[in-house]
């Protein structure tokens, strides 16, 4: 059975290969990412493997029909940018990883969280020069401070449990309140009261026509002055726009993304050699308050492996033909 992989960094070949000996595919990576334009790759494959920013639209779809590839299996578990009705149509199953490591992305919100705070990364910068002065270095104890999580899956518990052992006052906000989280201490409260009362604000959500721009012009009238945000789900939760005029306006003190809108044209490429265009992410990065890193929240070892495990055991499922059931992580 034939893998035509896309959007390949050398991390995927040494963790799918590395368990690609229990199941034998055949696997053929490719750098590029899937588009229309590079749809015809696929040719000759079963299944296509793919990741946060490959466009599966339906005119790819269309055309992954027409080569007969069966199945779509992402190595992520965002779906935001497949067209899942598109893909029951024309007959092709997806499969995603749902839940690889929790704790990488949590703990990388965190990290992120104490660099902003602390100014860690400056301060190594500093003394590497030899200036060892604290003016501009302050930052505040997290202990006792009210966090907001916007979504309360896999990965925003974990990140509730984190902060309760920092000591904070933990509010969520999702569809549906977790039992077990209130019973742990973790208070469920509209999103508006979140918004209001926290000191710093995770988002965990996944990417819906619902929870699109969650942070915008209107919701950030809502926030404390100061208020530290972290997104560390996906690009599209935060009207970049309307956070740019926050931070000018001092409303926003703090902001941590590992993700980005238009994160497709510059994450997982070395563009150190090249001149930016997006005008945007300058802006964005020309701020003292704001940190970016370039979605590696998931980049650990333990996640890798996970990721790897779960989308080949995904892909071997769906090719039985007789066993096209939900022992995969189906989406359709």
């Amino acid at each position: 059975m034939r893998v035509i992989f896309f959007s390949t960094q050398q991390y995927d070949k040494t963790f799918f290969n590395k368990f690609n000996d229990s199941y034998g595919f055949d696997i053929v990576y490719h750098k590029s990412e899937l588009t229309l334009q590079t749809v015809n790759l696929a040719q000759g494959s079963d299944a296509v493997c793919v990741f946060v920013n490959d466009k599966v639209t339906e005119e790819v779809i269309i055309q992954l029909s027409a080569l007969n590839v069966k199945i779509i299996a992402l190595r992520c578990a965002g779906f935001n940018n497949v067209d899942l009705e598109a893909a029951k149509r024309y007959g092709l199953r997806v499969c995603r990883v749902p839940a690889y490591s929790p704790e990488a992305v949590a703990e990388h919100a965190v990290a992120m969280l104490l660099t902003l705070n602390r100014k860690t990364h400056k301060a190594y910068n500093r003394v590497r020069e030899q200036n060892f002065a604290l003016n501009g270095l302050l930052g505040f104890d997290i202990h006792g401070k009210t966090v907001g999580v916007l979504g309360t899956g896999n990965i925003g518990r974990a990140f509730c449990t984190i902060m309760q052992g920092f000591g904070c006052r933990i509010l969520a906000f999702d569809l549906v309140a977790n039992k077990e989280m209130e019973a742990a201490g973790v208070e469920f409260l509209p999103l508006i009261e979140v918004l209001k009362q926290s000191d710093i604000i995770s988002l965990h959500c996944p990417l819906t026509e619902q929870t699109r721009h969650v942070i915008n012009k209107d919701t950030l009238e809502l926030v404390k002055p100061g208020v530290t945000i972290i997104n560390t789900s996906r690009g599209g939760l935060i009207d970049t726009a309307a956070v740019i005029e926050a931070l000018k306006a001092g409303k926003i003190g703090a902001l941590g993304i590992d993700v980005y809108e238009q994160e497709e044209k510059l994450f997982f490429r070395d563009l150190s050699d090249d001149i930016i265009t997006d005008d945007t992410i300058q802006r964005l990065m020309s701020f003292p308050n704001v940190l970016v890193t370039a979605h590696q929240a998931f980049f650990t070892a333990e996640a890798l492996s996970q990721i790897a495990i779960t989308t080949l055991k995904n892909i071997a499922e769906l090719a039985e033909a007789n066993n096209l059931t939900q022992k995969a992580a189906l989406l359709v």
